[in-house]
C-alpha cells in the first residue's frame, strides 16, 4: 500500500502502480450484488413497469408477484371481484393489512377511479394524493378527455407525476 488508495504490485517481473479507488470498487461490488440478487429472484418476483395492475383484471400470478400480497390476499381479491370502487377493495383488504401496507399495495394494484364520479375518499386512496390534490381532481369536473386531466393537474405537479396519477384514473 502506497498512500491508502494506491499500491504497487509486481506483474510479470515488473512493478506497475495499480490505482484502486475504493469508491469505484464499492459501487461495482454493489452493482454486481444487485444483479446477482435480481437474477436469483426470477421473473415471478419482479413487478413489471407496465403500470398499475387493475384489481378486477389482474391474474393470480400477477397479484402474487406483488410484495404485499400473499396467497390468502390473492384469493381474497380474485374471489370478491368485481370491485366497483377502490373503496370496496380497500374495505375487503383493510381487515388484513395496515394503512401503510395498503398504500404500498396500491402502488402496484388498484381499481381505477372515474374522474367524473369518484368520491373524495376514493381519490385519497391514490398513493401520494392528499386533500389538496383531491380537491384539484374534483375542481375541474366534468373531464371530457384525459388530455384535460393532464393539462389541469399539470398546473400543480410535473409531467412525471401527472403520468403516474393518470395510471389510477379513467373516464369510463
Amino acid at each position: 500500500m502506497v498512500d491508502g488508495r494506491t499500491f504497487a504490485a509486481p506483474i510479470f517481473g515488473s512493478t506497475y502502480a495499480i490505482i484502486i479507488n475504493r469508491t469505484i470498487i464499492m459501487k461495482n461490488l454493489v452493482a454486481a450484488l444487485l444483479l446477482a440478487l435480481v437474477g436469483t429472484l426470477g421473473p415471478a418476483m419482479l413487478i413489471a413497469d407496465d403500470g398499475i395492475l387493475n384489481a378486477n383484471t389482474a391474474t393470480a400470478e400477477e397479484l402474487a408477484a406483488i410484495p404485499e400480497m400473499d396467497e390468502f390476499l390473492v384469493q381474497a381479491v380474485i374471489n370478491n371481484r368485481p370491485f366497483g370502487t377502490i373503496s370496496a377493495l380497500n374495505e375487503r383488504l383493510g381487515a388484513d393489512l395496515s394503512d401503510e401496507e395498503l398504500q404500498g399495495l396500491y402502488a402496484h394494484v388498484f381499481v381505477p377511479i372515474n374522474l367524473n364520479t369518484a368520491d373524495e375518499s376514493d381519490i385519497l386512496l391514490i398513493p401520494g394524493v392528499g386533500s389538496r390534490m383531491a380537491h384539484e381532481f374534483e375542481e375541474y369536473r366534468p373531464y371530457t378527455s384525459i388530455e384535460q386531466f393532464r393539462k389541469e393537474i399539470g398546473k400543480y405537479v410535473d409531467e412525471a407525476e401527472v403520468a403516474r396519477l393518470e395510471q389510477y384514473v379513467t373516464l369510463e
